[in-house]
């Protein structure tokens, strides 16, 4: 199967705050802009097959800086939480919320206020990203490299899945601005081939057939995960 790059918008006004954004039209600060400029020198060695992206403008924006030359393809699928009444607010209120320790230790059961249950954001999340590397795999082959641009909790959720973990342990995961982690799907089950990298992306991309055989002992199946 393909191998899909997730990458986090660069860093918001409202990362940079310490607000909650949500699906407000936050931009990348200056930080944020440097971040997409130097993952994109990363990106832009990799022979990527598709590129797709929650259609908020921070996705967007990064985008453009990282991969100007090359189309992004909106879908709803990949847009953040939707945290309803919780929106735009600062962190550091929404942590003396009741509902606050329920996010950070049991996930799976919270419903934000007029908003979405986490479990179907990470539902909806997941079925977005294997939808689109069944189609890119059946289009450009299982050595395909491609890019979903998306957000931090739904990042999480995603790899959470991946590793066969249960939503309520996704806040292990990290997953900075302007970071990539790449997980490999296969009949069987996925693989986490990185997480959270940024630093050198050249290994991410699948050795040819002959090669992948040679070594099997070392490849995707061992440790990969």
């Amino acid at each position: 199967m393909a191998t899909v790059l997730l990458l986090r918008h660069g860093r918001t006004t409202a990362n940079a705050a310490g607000g909650l954004a949500g699906r407000q039209p936050v931009e990348l600060d200056d930080t944020g802009r440097d971040q997409a400029a130097r993952v994109g020198e990363r990106l832009r060695k990799l022979p990527l097959a598709e590129v797709v992206t929650s259609p908020l403008i921070r996705c967007r924006q990064t985008l453009e800086i990282a991969l100007p030359d090359l189309a992004h393809q909106p879908d709803e699928g990949l847009i953040e939480c939707g945290y309803g009444d919780w929106e735009g607010r600062p962190l550091k209120e929404l942590a003396t919320d009741p509902l606050w320790p329920v996010v950070q230790q049991h996930p799976s059961a919270v419903v934000f206020p007029n908003g979405e249950a986490m479990a179907d954001m990470s539902a909806r999340a997941v079925r977005t990203i294997r939808k689109w590397d069944d189609l890119i795999t059946k289009e450009h082959g299982p050595e395909a490299v491609w890019v979903a641009c998306s957000h931090g909790d739904v990042i999480k959720a995603i790899v959470a899945d991946a590793l066969g973990l249960h939503l309520d342990q996704f806040q292990r995961i990290v997953a900075d601005p302007a970071s990539i982690t790449a997980i490999r799907y296969t009949p069987t089950r996925p693989f986490v081939v990185r997480l959270n990298e940024t630093g050198d992306l050249a290994s991410v991309v699948p050795p040819k057939q002959a090669d992948s055989d040679a070594a099997v002992g070392g490849g995707a199946g061992g440790g990969a995960v």
